[in-house]
Formats: C-alpha cells, sequence, structure tokens
C-alpha cells in the first residue's frame, strides 16, 4: 500500500500563487509518475499535469505556462507551484501516484481545496 499526504491549498485572489505539496509512503518502487489532477464541482476529474521518475513531464493546456510541477525523489514528493491563478482553476486537487511493476498500480491522496477569488 502507498500513502499520499498533502498540503498547501487555500484561498488566494485572482494572480496570486500557491504551491502544493504531496509526500509518498509505503511500498513505493522506483518506476512511477507522481502528479496532480483536479475535481471542480460539478465536472469529472482532469489531469493538471504529471511528472515521471525520469523526469518525463506533462501538462494540461489550461496550466501551462502558469503551473509548475517538480519532484525530489529523495523524499518521495512531488510539488505543484500554481502562479497566476485564476477563479477557473477552482478545485479540489488530488495527488496521485502510478507505479509500474509487473502491472500499474494507482493510488490518490485525499484532495485538498483550491480556491481562487476573483
Amino acid at each position: 500500500q502507498v500513502q499520499l499526504v498533502e498540503s498547501g491549498g487555500g484561498l488566494v485572489q485572482a494572480g496570486g500563487s500557491l504551491r502544493l505539496s504531496c509526500t509518498a509512503s509505503g511500498s513505493l518502487f522506483s518506476v512511477n509518475t507522481m502528479g496532480w489532477y483536479r475535481q471542480a464541482p460539478g465536472r469529472q476529474r482532469e489531469l493538471v499535469a504529471t511528472m515521471s521518475s525520469g523526469g518525463m513531464l506533462n501538462y494540461a493546456d489550461s496550466v501551462k505556462g502558469r503551473f509548475t510541477i517538480s519532484r525530489d525523489n529523495a523524499k518521495n514528493t512531488v510539488y505543484l507551484q500554481m502562479s497566476a491563478l485564476k477563479p477557473e482553476d477552482t478545485a479540489v486537487y488530488y495527488c496521485n501516484i502510478n507505479q509500474y511493476y509487473i502491472a500499474v498500480t494507482s493510488y490518490w491522496g485525499q484532495g485538498t481545496q483550491v480556491t481562487v477569488s476573483s
């Protein structure tokens, strides 16, 4: 089992910044992808950004140029630096890890609320 603990959500004005952190613990494999997804009320969960253990990046078009994902493999932690926040970024942000060993296993954090006021 893998546990993911997120922190860093909150309330911010439009144009502001927030930094999310997520630390993984438990049965971790070295080959994995960590990332962030979000879910706004009445909408499906969507990808925000992911980063593989090898450094491959993937961003949603809506956040390119504003959000930056990074990770510290030694600390099993992934970060999401969010800048130039917009009201439409308001959502619950979920940390995710996909591990690749024989089969793919996926785990989710409990979610952290990000609210951007206009």
